[in-house]
């Protein structure tokens, strides 16, 4: 008896405190400093990118914040799973394209010609990806049109319709990233396109793009 009333007044008592976002961040921090310290660690990545993609909402998700830890300390370790990140990057799980979006510039940088076998399904996953996805994909573009200019004929395309779709802000963001990634023609293109979208965008950021460019805004606009 007296164990059944113990019983209740527990289930009566305060709610149990639920897990709070920087708890579950420093939970997957944890489980990556393990992986990290293990001699082997790619069968460990390998089983979290299967189940970023694979497994049920919350797995995916946990997955995907420890692959986060993981590239911020060594990137070089989710090469592998370029592919995976490739489909990520369109994903439904904001967290999934999240992480996605971190991993696909920077195995660009290491391994370009990894992600370069990826070209056509990012380029096809552009204009369906979220703001953060289209982010990640601008950046990676960027960054193997760095690598290697015979990049830039397969994504001048892309990167012309990113820039002419920017709102104000991205597009920002976008010229400080793009256009000294490109050179040559596709750079003054890309370049032409930045400078014929200042009269269509907010004035603050037109003048910062401006002043990037080492150019003056339009009469008419000021």
């Amino acid at each position: 008896m007296t164990t059944k009333k113990q019983s209740r007044e527990e289930d009566t008592g305060a709610p149990v405190a639920k897990p709070t976002k920087k708890a579950a961040s420093g939970g997957a921090s944890g489980v990556a400093q393990k992986i990290l310290a293990d001699e082997s660690p790619q069968s460990k990545i390998a089983e979290h990118g299967e189940t970023m993609m694979e497994g049920p909402r919350t797995a995916a998700t946990q997955s995907a914040r420890v692959l986060s830890e993981v590239i911020l300390e060594k990137p070089e370790l989710v090469v592998p799973l370029v592919a995976k990140f490739a489909k990520g990057i369109s994903s439904a799980n904001k967290r999934v394209v999240q992480t996605s979006s971190e991993a696909l510039p920077a195995i660009a940088r290491i391994a370009p010609a990894r992600v370069a076998r990826q070209l056509d399904v990012l380029k096809g996953s552009f204009e369906e990806a979220n703001d953060v996805g289209k982010d990640g994909l601008v950046k990676t573009f960027a960054a193997l049109c760095t690598a290697s200019v015979a990049y830039q004929k397969r994504l001048e395309p892309v990167l012309t319709l990113a820039l002419n779709g920017a709102d104000g802000k991205t597009l920002l963001a976008w010229s400080q990233i793009v256009l000294p990634a490109l050179k040559g023609e596709p750079h003054a293109r890309a370049r032409a396109v930045v400078e014929g979208r200042l009269d269509l965008i907010p004035r603050s950021y037109a003048q910062q793009i401006a002043d990037f460019l080492g150019i003056k805004l339009r009469l008419r606009y000021r």
